[in-house]
C-alpha cells in the first residue's frame, strides 16, 4: 500500500455495550489498511465494558470512560480527538466495518459513503434531494475529511438525529459526497435513530431547509407509514 495514503479515524462511542462491543473492536483492529486510529469514548459503562476495551488498550489510540451528556455528547467527545488531517468515521457497539473504500482513488474527497447492512437488509445510502427530508446516509460507512468541519459538529439539542443535521448542513454548504460501491459495513439493529422521533426529524428539516421542506417531509414520513403498515 502507497504511503501517501490518508489517515482514517474511527470512533466508537458506547456504553453498557459489554455483549457487543467486542465484534465491533474486531472488525476494526483486523481491518487490513495501515492507517487507522481507533478511538472508543465510553460513557461510564458498569456492565463489564472497560474490562473489555482494556483488553485491548494496546491497539487503541485513545479511549476514556467517564460518564457524558448522551451519545452525540460522546461523539463529538470523539471528533475532538481525531487528528485533523483524517477521515472520521463513526461505529456504535454492535456495528461491524466490512469493507472502507479504495482510499487511494479518494484520498482529496470531503465526504465518502457507502451502503450499510442493516440488519438482514441493505440500506442503500443516497445524497440529493431525498436528503433534504430524511436521513438517507447513516454513519457506519460515512468518511468526512475533519478539515471541513474542524469542530465537533453535532448539536446536543437533538436527542435522536443530531447526525441527520449534521449531514444535512453538510449537504447544503455544497460540501462533495462521493459514492462507493464497495464501502460497506453493517449496523446493529436497534439503535437510537431506530426510535423514530418524526417531530425532531421535521424540526431539523425545517432548520436547514425551511417550512416547505418540513410539510414534504411529513407527507413522506406519513406515506412511509401507510406503506409499512
Amino acid at each position: 500500500m502507497s504511503n501517501n495514503l490518508p489517515l482514517i479515524t474511527i470512533i466508537t462511542v458506547v456504553y453498557n455495550g459489554a455483549s457487543s462491543i467486542e465484534q465491533t473492536i474486531h472488525s476494526v483492529t483486523n481491518y487490513q489498511y495501515p492507517y487507522i486510529n481507533f478511538v472508543v469514548i465510553d460513557g461510564g459503562s458498569t456492565d463489564g465494558t472497560v474490562e473489555i476495551i482494556r483488553k485491548y488498550e494496546s491497539k487503541l489510540t485513545y479511549w476514556i470512560s467517564e460518564p457524558d451528556g448522551g451519545i452525540y455528547d460522546a461523539m463529538n467527545k470523539g471528533w475532538e480527538k481525531a487528528d485533523i488531517n483524517s477521515y472520521i468515521l463513526y461505529l456504535g457497539s454492535g456495528d461491524k466495518l466490512i469493507r472502507l473504500p479504495d482510499m487511494e482513488k479518494f484520498k482529496n474527497a470531503d465526504v465518502i459513503y457507502g451502503n450499510v447492512m442493516l440488519g438482514g437488509k441493505q440500506f442503500n445510502s443516497s445524497v440529493g434531494f431525498k436528503l433534504r427530508l430524511g436521513n438517507t446516509i447513516h454513519h457506519q460507512a460515512l468518511l468526512v475529511k475533519k478539515s471541513i468541519h474542524p469542530a465537533p459538529p453535532f448539536l446536543l439539542e437533538y436527542r435522536v438525529f443530531a447526525d441527520f443535521d449534521f449531514n444535512q448542513r453538510l449537504y447544503k454548504s455544497g460540501i462533495s459526497f462521493i459514492k462507493d460501491l464497495s464501502f460497506s459495513a453493517y449496523a446493529l439493529e436497534g439503535g437510537i435513530s431506530s426510535m423514530t422521533s418524526k417531530k425532531e426529524m421535521l424540526k431539523v428539516a425545517n432548520k436547514n431547509f425551511g417550512k416547505f421542506y418540513k410539510l414534504l417531509a411529513g407527507i413522506y414520513y406519513f406515506l412511509q407509514d401507510v406503506r409499512t403498515a
